[in-house]
């Protein structure tokens, strides 16, 4: 049964399974080899037009999506026939398994999956170097995006994260700090700028990194959204001075409730300045903050330390419009990009080298890269107030009285559900 003619005039031909069901794979398998070997018998034809003959086959094996065909590639007497529009010269691989299986890998299923997933499809046979081999094509696409030119727009945020993913190098597993660069542009949507591996979180590793979008046009840089690494900050500084730097708020929580010598301790840390920062007045956030302060270090001097020092670049989200306090204040947006990066990795566990790392991590950047530019982030007028430099244009408060007065309220309501046996009066 080679031809559609073989198998339409009865349908008690058709493939079956031993139960006697069609099998519908096998079926549309042949009726994609039979179309494909009549459509070049076709065009064979029309080029022996000018009195040329045909002179036999040619046979060929393709992997597709619906299994392994065999191609019957006319021969001519005289000059050459051959299907350029369906298939690449020297390949056996069609583009619809290539995007299938690069998807597979994208999605973080092992080369060994992909094998079994193959052989499932119908394809005889699909070694795990071979998989790697056509995922190969993903590079050029990640290629792009690492190397796109980004001057069309001005970046007044940028958030700077890293996360770890294990890699083999000379023959042993270590830890490799995947790092990235997002940034919401003048135009409102969000952009992936920059994304490399580096061994370790030093100032000139970061450094090296953030040259890399600033030289492909990343300008305008009004606040840069990060943890508290040292060396992360030097670098912001320098590749972008005059920018303001916002401390992550929930890096900055950790960091306190994590020098809290009881389990008690860390949960009043924690619960302050959850109160502090579930509000939205400017004027409010301030005077809570400092309030905070002064009441942990009542009973956690090295925590109130923290939060001291932390004071200008904890707040610097509320010299901005008010629309993007929220998003400005955390690393969130990083947070999200690094569990999916996660999750799509795991399975792999161990990335046989730094190339097939950025390989697939940089496929699932390009996936959501490709997501964020089908939405706005932020509006066109809240975001023209940031790059002109408006004054924040927060409504009016809700509460009665100063905003003194209002957060020494809520600190005591937050003290009377959290108490410190022994606590020093702040």
């Amino acid at each position: 049964m080679d031809t559609i003619h073989d198998i339409t005039p009865n349908t008690l031909e058709m493939p079956r399974f031993d139960d006697g069901m069609v099998n519908i794979s096998e079926l549309i398998r042949i009726l994609a080899q039979s179309l494909v070997n009549e459509v070049m018998d076709a065009q064979a034809d029309e080029a022996c037009a000018d009195g040329n003959q045909r002179n036999g086959y040619r046979q060929r094996k393709l992997v597709t999506c619906v299994g392994e065909i065999t191609l019957k590639i006319p021969k001519l007497r005289t000059g050459s026939y051959y299907p350029e529009d369906l298939l690449t010269r020297w390949s056996r691989t069609d583009r619809a398994v290539i995007a299938a299986i690069s998807e597979m890998v994208a999605n973080g299923v092992s080369t060994r999956k992909v094998e079994r997933v193959a052989k499932a499809m119908g394809i005889a046979s699909m070694s795990a170097s071979q998989v790697s081999r056509i995922c190969a094509c993903l590079d050029e696409t990640v290629e792009d995006m690492q190397q796109r030119d980004l001057s069309g727009a001005t970046y007044p945020y940028v958030w700077l994260d890293a996360t770890y993913i294990k890699r083999r190098e000379a023959g042993r597993v270590r830890s490799t700090a995947l790092v990235t660069a997002i940034g919401a542009g003048s135009d409102g949507y969000r952009r992936l700028l920059g994304m490399d591996a580096i061994d370790t979180e030093t100032h000139e590793g970061w450094k090296g990194f953030l040259l890399s979008p600033r030289e492909r046009g990343v300008a305008g840089v009004l606040c840069v959204t990060s943890d508290a690494h040292e060396g992360l900050r030097r670098a912001i500084q320098e590749i972008f001075p005059g920018a303001s730097w916002q401390r992550c708020i929930v890096h900055l929580m950790r960091n306190a409730s994590g020098v809290a010598p009881t389990r008690q301790k860390r949960g009043a840390v924690l619960s302050i300045l959850k109160a502090v920062f579930a509000e939205r007045d400017p004027a409010l956030v301030r005077e809570l903050y400092r309030l905070a302060i002064d009441e942990v270090g009542a009973f956690c001097p090295k925590a109130a330390e923290i939060l001291e020092e932390a004071e200008p670049d904890a707040l610097a989200y509320l010299d901005f419009p008010y629309e993007h306090h929220v998003r400005l204040r955390t690393n969130n947006v990083q947070e999200r990009a690094n569990r999916e990066l996660k999750r799509r990795s795991r399975v792999v566990q161990a990335f046989p080298s730094r190339k097939s790392l950025i390989r697939l991590m940089g496929a699932v950047f390009s996936e959501m890269d490709e997501e964020w530019s089908s939405r706005r982030w932020f509006s066109d007028g809240s975001i023209a107030r940031a790059v002109e430099g408006a004054q924040v244009n927060a409504p009016a408060p809700s509460y009665s009285g100063s905003a003194a007065e209002h957060a020494a309220r809520i600190i005591s309501l937050v003290m009377a559900d959290n108490p410190i046996p022994g606590r020093k009066a702040a």
